[in-house]
């Protein structure tokens, strides 16, 4: 289950200042419902997924014995 900002406060809010967890809940999300979304959800996804690509990505640089390699929202 997420527990973090919700829609409504991130979009008033640069991408570049969302945590990880956030871009890949909301990525996976709006990842989830592409088929259906307008153009501006579609801009929104898109945005989500370009900041993700200029922080390298989701995956953590080590794993370690709490966290696993991949980014976990939960």
């Amino acid at each position: 289950m997420y527990v973090g900002r919700d829609m409504t406060e991130l979009t008033m809010m640069p991408k570049s200042e969302w945590e990880k967890s956030e871009l890949a809940f909301f990525h996976h999300s709006l990842q989830q419902v592409m088929p259906y979304l307008n153009v501006e959800g579609q801009a929104i996804h898109r945005e989500i997924v370009e900041e993700i690509e200029k922080r390298g990505g989701l995956n953590r640089g080590e794993a370690d014995y709490t966290h696993g390699t991949k980014v976990n929202y939960d």
